[in-house]
């Protein structure tokens, strides 16, 4: 596969898949009945699993180690967090106070990991902050 086509593929199931977190969250908070269906439900893990596929081929193609790239392990490292946050935000079971507060935490950690690729600094927008 051609080296911009996969980039603009992973670019856009990243758009994909932080607009449906977003989605998801608010709706969540909401008290929205489709966030339950199935559909919501199983949409997000093949829109990440394909998301997940196209950074493992992107890794491949560059022949990149992210226990070489500062900032690629600084955005795996963010991610573990994102995850966990986003599981957070998305338990019903919790108060409304800890799902918002997870929920704001996960989008800042999110777009925190997309400054860190778009600089390809591990400190991301922080790196604004240092200077």
């Amino acid at each position: 596969m051609d080296y911009l086509l996969l980039k603009t593929l992973h670019q856009s199931l990243v758009t994909l898949s932080i607009a449906g977190f977003a989605a998801r969250g608010l709706g969540s908070l909401n008290g929205a009945a489709w966030v339950g269906r199935p559909l919501a439900k199983r949409l997000p893990h093949l829109v990440d699993s394909l998301l997940l596929l196209s950074a493992l081929a992107l890794l491949w193609m560059l022949q990149l180690n992210p226990l070489s790239s500062p900032w690629l392990l600084a955005k795996l490292l963010g991610l573990l967090l994102y995850i966990g946050l986003g599981v957070l935000a998305l338990q019903a079971r919790r108060p409304a106070w800890q799902r918002t507060l997870a929920f704001a935490a996960a989008l800042a950690t999110v777009g925190w990991m997309v400054s860190v690729a778009i600089s390809k600094s591990p400190w991301g927008f922080f790196r604004l902050m240092l200077q």
